[in-house]
């Protein structure tokens, strides 16, 4: 008669035998030798987080965790945050060639004839103690301007959606590399032990031309896929399949979960597969999400003060004010990053009619995050960011009476606020047409090694070993903006 687990172990291949018996005694004699600590071994860390990695933070961190607020299909930063009152003189005149330089351009509008440049059709004003000019279509945003660090001089090398969206999520262009809130679950863990250490969050779309979301923008690439973002929703259950079914009880639960472990305990040993911890480790994360979950999507224990801050959009769950509110709450209750996913932002025609709408459906919610932060004292070691994958062009797209603004990789704003970044500041500039950055030039990996000194994390010592390689948030680039840091 054959023995299942006899051929189960016969079965098992050099890579696997060699993976298994590396975790032993001779690489702890190595790692000794060296006198460093074992990388690729997750840790807890001190009584007040849950899982990470043994040295992380590298140094004393300023912020504790990130709200990233991404605003997919790429906001014009010529008509939101980048103020040029040259295109006064220059609004109709075509764009020089020396200007492009060559620049490849999209399918949509290279064959034009002409590049005539547009000024924004919104007024810009100074507001706050800094003086910091901001659009008129973001008024909210204005009264909120001296936290902020607008950094204008963002580039990058993606000119198209997925690659541009899967480049700032992953540090890659391709798709199949970690996602920056699953390298942060990964190095430094979870605040709390009720809730995941990453979750993503997607407003509404009200826009019809809106580009997709893929989950793999959010995935756990090669790390343990424990670290992928969790996905909440706005309608039904916050979280799939978190409810028990009607006949079922937390007992009957619990008891389930206790036999369905020793179960996997047994066959993790005869095969050996690290999947199969993540999977024990998840049912027992779902078990808790199961009472944490509820509470925290209950929004009726928020004082009426609460709405006249984010505005009445933040009683419609699924709008970006709700995302935002539900973003707060998710960061006092110990999540580590939180990313909220705003859709609309391609405006390839009608700039006037689609912008105002996008920026309404942001404006307040997101500058309503900022006060609530920092009137709870949490904004200093909260690190907010407002953008998105690149900018829009100065030349119109189509009729430039109904004109629209094409992808433009080669310059964009975004913005940065709490966590260890200084306030009321621009940072970088732009030429007068807002086509090219001519002071200090800010790239997508060092934008990544920013984010993680702000948590206290040298980016190029946050590696993870993969198919013979070690790799990186930042690949093999990336420096610290340190014109930023308060």
């Amino acid at each position: 008669m054959s023995n299942p687990l006899f051929e189960s172990q016969m079965l098992q291949n050099r890579r696997q035998f060699f993976g298994r018996s590396s975790t032993g005694i001779g690489v702890a004699a190595l790692a000794s030798l060296l006198n460093r600590g074992l990388a690729s071994a997750e840790k807890p860390g001190d009584a007040s987080r849950f899982g990470g990695l043994e040295g992380i933070p590298h140094f004393a961190p300023r912020a504790k965790r990130v709200i990233y607020l991404l605003q997919s299909g790429a906001p014009s930063q010529v008509d939101l945050l980048d103020y040029k009152p040259s295109l006064e003189k220059l609004h109709m005149s075509q764009l020089p060639g020396s200007v492009r330089d060559g620049q490849r351009l999209t399918g949509m509008t290279a064959g034009q004839k002409s590049f005539p440049v547009v000024k924004s059709p919104w007024k810009f004003r100074r507001h706050g103690k800094s003086g910091r000019w901001i659009s008129d279509l973001l008024p909210h945003m204005a009264g909120v301007v001296d936290e902020l660090c607008v950094v204008r001089s963002m580039h990058t090398e993606a000119i198209n959606h997925d690659p541009a969206v899967t480049f700032f999520q992953s540090g890659h262009q391709q798709p199949g590399r970690p996602s920056i809130g699953a390298w942060l679950s990964y190095g430094l863990g979870s605040e709390t032990e009720n809730l995941p250490s990453f979750v993503v969050l997607l407003s509404k779309n009200s826009f019809y031309q809106a580009q997709p979301l893929y989950d793999r923008l959010w995935g756990s690439g090669f790390l343990s896929s424990k670290h992928q973002g969790v996905k909440f929703r706005s309608q039904g259950d916050p979280v799939l399949y978190l409810s028990d079914p009607a006949a079922g009880g937390s007992a009957n639960r619990r008891a389930l979960l206790d036999r369905l472990a020793k179960l996997n305990k047994l066959r993790e040993r005869e095969v050996g597969d690290p999947e199969i911890s993540t999977r024990l480790a998840q049912y027992e994360m779902a078990y808790r999400m199961q009472t944490s979950v509820p509470e925290l999507a209950d929004i009726s224990d928020e004082p009426e003060s609460t709405f006249r801050l984010y505005g009445e959009e933040a009683k419609k769950p699924g709008s970006h004010a709700a995302n935002c509110l539900l973003a707060r709450r998710l960061a006092e209750r110990g999540v580590r990053f939180i990313q909220v996913f705003h859709r609309g932002w391609d405006h390839h025609s009608n700039v006037q009619k689609h912008l105002p709408t996008l920026a309404r459906e942001t404006d307040q919610g997101s500058a309503a995050l900022i006060k609530d932060l920092k009137d709870r004292g949490m904004l200093d070691e909260t690190l907010v960011i407002w953008g998105g994958e690149f900018g829009r062009t100065v030349y119109a797209q189509g009729n430039p009476k109904s004109f629209g603004r094409d992808h433009h990789p080669r310059c964009f704003s975004i913005w940065m606020a709490g966590g260890g970044i200084k306030g009321g500041i621009s940072y970088g500039e732009t030429d007068d047409y807002c086509y090219n950055v001519v002071d200090k030039p800010v790239h997508v990996h060092d934008f990544h090694a920013t984010i993680l000194h702000c948590l206290g994390i040298d980016h190029e010592r946050l590696t993870y070993r993969f198919q013979g390689r070690d790799y990186r948030l930042t690949d093999v680039h990336g420096k610290v903006v340190k014109g930023i840091l308060a």
